[in-house]
């Protein structure tokens, strides 16, 4: 069978929904999306449907079906649930000239509804003519990661300034003007969540008569890679990876993340080893400030979340310096990896309802955190960069009265194929994790409870008291 797409409209039109169950409510959501009167043709509905009609959004006829129903329908969806009276309602739809979707029975279908990535006006359908509906449903999801939230409004007001475009901009112009605004500093301003400044930037094009000077300044977007696995980008990451003229990775940034880039971008690795300078901070700050001002969109891809340990402020500092265009895309960090991986929360109710991130390494000079006085009764603490200051934070957080029984979670490549998981206790901290050759970076986290302040205050545990 062989199938073209084509979209209706579907404004003051009926759709006639056959059934009152589940399988017709899934029909209703999916017209839900367009302005058709809903037609509900069943004895009785569920909460859902049954809500529609109480709200005004679709009409419940309980009366004998006939062709009648069917006969100024735009598109008739068939669900009751029995094979038999799909069939039976199926021949009276037809007797009347209607359009049908019987469910879960290709064969009596006219119409197969595709699954739909909606960015309203913008619509893409993703269709297997019924062999293969789960397959339809995986590449939905990766068209969603393409396209951004907000594209369909973006759209809407690129729409909404095609008049002016007509009008100011040359005919020869046009094509590299809407080329601009789809690809450039526009829709990044609009996706960012900066709606009035995308609007200005392209009212300002128009003014001028055209798209800017391709020679202008280019953009650093500062990316979160995530802690490993490639599915934990974001969808704006990913976006970003494809739109980069070159790319500016970490050694920790999983090569399958760079496979998500385009094809033709420029890749470049700016790795740091714990101890190694051959790539220092204001080495990378200079040579994505120079990428940028040749014009090129910049990615600067770090492991994680760039805020977070990062070092984004110096790239964020450098790059404002030279008057560029910057942003940061959020990645997820690796404590919120490591916790989910071992298949804990970070926080439990009534136990601990403070986070706290610290770094287990400073900048050479810098004196170490006290991660004793930070894990107070009601604090869960998530240390990066920890591996190597083992024995100093097992001596901090024992000194502070920490229970030497208290566990300690190690994990090591979160959420990757080498990711690994030790549980130790706090006083053999440093020993686990020489014997068992825990790498770094590593996550290190640890709960102080608050029933531990009870128990400390009624005598059962021992307080280590300073002069």
């Amino acid at each position: 069978m062989k199938t073209f797409p084509m979209f209706l409209k579907m404004v003051g039109r009926d759709v006639v929904i056959v059934g009152g169950g589940e399988q017709a409510a899934q029909k209703a959501r999916l017209m839900l999306k367009t302005e058709a009167r809903l037609i509900l043709l069943a004895p009785v509905l569920d909460e859902e449907l049954q809500a529609l009609v109480d709200t005004g959004r679709a009409v419940h006829d309980t009366g004998a079906i006939g062709p009648a129903h069917f006969a100024d329908a735009a598109l008739v969806f068939i669900a009751t649930g029995c094979p038999g009276l799909d069939a039976a309602v199926h021949a009276l739809a037809k007797a009347a000239g209607a359009v049908v979707n019987v469910v879960d029975q290709p064969a009596l279908c006219d119409a197969l509804t595709p699954s739909i990535v909606d960015r309203d006006p913008v619509v893409v359908a993703i269709g297997t003519e019924g062999a293969a509906p789960v397959l339809a449903r995986q590449i939905k999801t990766r068209i969603e990661t393409m396209l951004e939230p907000r594209l369909g409004e973006f759209a809407s007001l690129a729409g909404r300034m095609r008049d002016a475009v007509a009008q100011r901009v040359p005919r020869e112009g046009r094509r590299a003007f809407w080329r601009w605004a789809f690809s450039e500093t526009p829709r990044r301003m609009h996706a960012a969540g900066a709606e009035r400044d995308a609007a200005r930037a392209l009212k300002d094009a128009i003014a001028g008569g055209g798209a800017p000077d391709a020679d202008a300044l280019g953009v650093i977007s500062l990316v979160g890679a995530g802690p490993g696995s490639a599915d934990l980008l974001t969808m704006r990451a990913v976006q970003r990876l494809q739109e980069a003229d070159i790319i500016f990775y970490d050694r920790l940034v999983d090569p399958a993340v760079l496979e998500l880039a385009r094809r033709d971008a420029e890749r470049v690795y700016v790795g740091k080893a714990v101890g190694a300078c051959a790539w220092p901070q204001e080495r990378i700050d200079a040579i994505i400030v120079a990428a940028a001002k040749q014009g090129k969109r910049v990615v600067r891809l770090k492991s994680g979340d760039p805020c977070v340990f990062g070092r984004a402020s110096e790239e964020l500092a450098a790059a404002r310096a030279a008057g560029l265009t910057v942003e940061i895309v959020p990645g997820v960090t690796a404590a919120t990896a490591a916790a989910a991986s071992i298949g804990q929360s970070l926080t439990e109710r009534g136990q601990t309802d403070r986070l706290v991130f610290a770094t287990g390494t400073c900048r050479d000079g810098d004196e170490a955190p006290d991660w004793g006085r930070i894990l107070t009764p009601g604090t869960a603490l998530a240390l990066y960069m920890g591996v190597r200051k083992a024995a100093e934070i097992q001596h901090s957080l024992l000194e502070s009265g920490l229970p030497p029984e208290s566990i300690v979670e190690i994990i090591s490549a979160a959420s990757t194929v080498n990711e690994r998981h030790v549980s130790a206790r706090i006083d053999a901290l440093a020993e686990t994790i020489e014997i068992e050759k825990i790498p770094s970076p590593s996550i290190l986290l640890v709960r102080r409870p608050k029933h531990l302040a009870d128990a400390q205050c009624a005598g059962d545990v021992p307080l280590r008291l300073s002069a």
